[in-house]
């Protein structure tokens, strides 16, 4: 009855292209936000290259060298995302969906190359102490820095958990990061105010510092993405839909994977064993229907029926995989 209500208000199929239309509008979303992502940092990160060229300051220079990376990101998630719209082939029958997960590799290289590229600089820089010039600029700077990474990565990460894309959202999490990173550049900017030469090498250490932090959360992201890792709040609200499905006696083995931003599930469920298959292949139409509605961009279901199995039966599970070791 609730999802006979839900097609009243909101008609809908199930059909294979309703679903391709979903992923084809998901990619779009993503593609939007790369872009203008990119065109944010990019601008943010020539503002801030002019002033590290009058300055020298190595805090500023490893936040604007951070930005870069960050908005070159856009390139490999970009890839992804064009790929992850073509159709599924012979050899990859499940599509190109993966090449996401493959880009939020790449992502964590580049947010581990900045960190050591700060790191250098600022070491060199300790051992070389330097006077900073153009303190004002170097903290209007700062400030602009952090106010274009934030609002990027309140984008990112919005549209990431919109459409379900770990990278978007280990993208916005490391934008997250270079805004506070910038705002430490107006730490190295007031210590060098104040006549303190190692306040611009120590801030850039503590960027260095705070770029790993993000790189452990979003590794852990990515991570979890490429060994099929889902909520376990996802297989709650699965296992429920499905004991609320007419004919449903019980739910056996179900798994779910991410493939790019969208969900599969694969599910086996317990059915009256005197039903037709007719019937009974109802039961699994039912069933899937109620899994498309209750999990959050899943996008296709594979649902198998079991019969009840009568005491001093076997389990036809356990049959064919003994047969199969045979």
């Amino acid at each position: 009855m609730r999802h006979q209500l839900r097609h009243l208000i909101k008609p809908h199929t199930h059909e294979a292209a309703d679903r391709v239309d979903t992923a084809l509008e998901s990619s779009a979303r993503g593609m939007r936000a790369l872009w203008v992502s990119l065109a944010a940092l990019g601008g943010t990160a020539l503002a801030q290259a002019g002033i590290v060229l009058v300055s020298g300051s190595v805090a500023l220079l490893g936040d604007t060298v951070h930005n870069s990376a960050d908005a070159l990101t856009a390139v490999p998630l970009g890839i992804a995302f064009v790929l992850g719209r073509r159709a599924a082939t012979r050899r990859f029958t499940y599509g190109y969906g993966r090449a996401e997960d493959l880009a939020g590799v790449v992502v964590l290289l580049t947010i581990a190359a900045s960190a050591a590229f700060t790191a250098w600089s600022a070491v060199d820089r300790l051992l070389d102490p330097r006077d900073l010039h153009h303190v004002p600029a170097v903290a209007a700077a700062a400030v602009l820095g952090f106010l274009g990474n934030e609002w990027v990565a309140r984008y990112r990460i919005r549209v990431g958990r919109d459409i379900g894309s770990a990278a978007l959202v280990a993208d916005g999490l490391h934008a997250r990061t270079d805004g506070f990173t910038s705002l430490a550049v107006l730490l190295g900017a007031g210590g060098a105010a104040l006549g303190w030469q190692l306040a611009d090498p120590l801030v850039g250490l503590a960027i260095t510092g705070a770029i790993l932090l993000v790189l452990r959360d979003a590794a852990r992201e990515v991570l979890r993405r490429l060994m099929d890792a889902v909520d376990p709040a996802l297989v709650d609200a699965a296992e429920r839909a499905l004991a609320d499905v007419e004919g449903v006696q019980g739910v056996g083995e179900l798994r779910l994977r991410w493939i790019g931003h969208r969900l599969r599930a694969e599910v086996a469920v317990v059915v009256d064993a005197e039903l037709t298959v007719r019937e009974a292949h109802r039961v699994a139409v039912g069933a899937e229907h109620a899994l498309l509605h209750a999990v959050p961009k899943l996008a296709a279901a594979l649902v198998h029926a079991d019969p009840t199995v009568a005491e001093g039966e076997g389990d036809p599970h356990l049959a064919l995989a003994h047969h199969a070791a045979a």
